[in-house]
């Protein structure tokens, strides 16, 4: 993938089998236990999301939950849907990308162009595959399966598998 002077700042460990299913085995206790995650290493969004962000937000958000058939007033419902997130969908492998703590925003950049391009080799291949920066919440986790460098930090996480076609979203 592309990357100014060819830093690929990037760093991805892919995780699957034995240590896929304890990652998200303990994802789900801290997540049942109602912990809410890690001190933020980065702001997955601007506090003052305006227009027309906000509204692009929020329509896709209606229209995944309305496709699950979750009214909006379903807290419970909604907050179910969300952990699947950490359950990466039901997918058997997972890869996590993170980045060097000192680049900067075109390296951010880089590392979007990465994903998409691993994204598109996926699918090539007849894979399937969906970015999560939700993973990032709970990045102590991830860190405790994948034993990342001190100086990274976890962009997202990628599920990867096949689709399937019966789910609703």
């Amino acid at each position: 993938a592309p990357s100014g002077a060819n830093l690929q700042p990037w760093r991805s460990y892919v995780v699957d089998g034995v240590s896929l299913t304890d990652l998200k085995r303990r994802t789900a206790a801290r997540v049942a236990a109602g912990d809410p995650g890690d001190a933020p290493e980065y702001e997955m969004y601007p506090p003052d999301l305006g227009p027309p962000y906000s509204e692009r937000r929020s329509d896709a958000a209606a229209r995944r939950y309305a496709l699950l058939g979750i009214p909006r007033d379903d807290r419970c419902a909604r907050e179910k849907a969300v952990a699947a997130n950490w359950n990466c969908f039901g997918a058997p492998t997972a890869l996590f990308c993170y980045i060097d703590r000192r680049m900067g925003p075109p390296q951010w950049a880089d590392v979007g162009m990465y994903l998409q391009t691993v994204m598109l080799l996926f699918r090539a291949e007849g894979l399937h595959s969906c970015p999560q920066m939700a993973w990032s919440v709970y990045h102590r986790t991830v860190a405790d399966v994948v034993e990342p460098a001190d100086d990274l930090i976890l962009f997202c996480g990628l599920s990867i598998g096949y689709e399937d076609s019966a789910a609703p979203s």
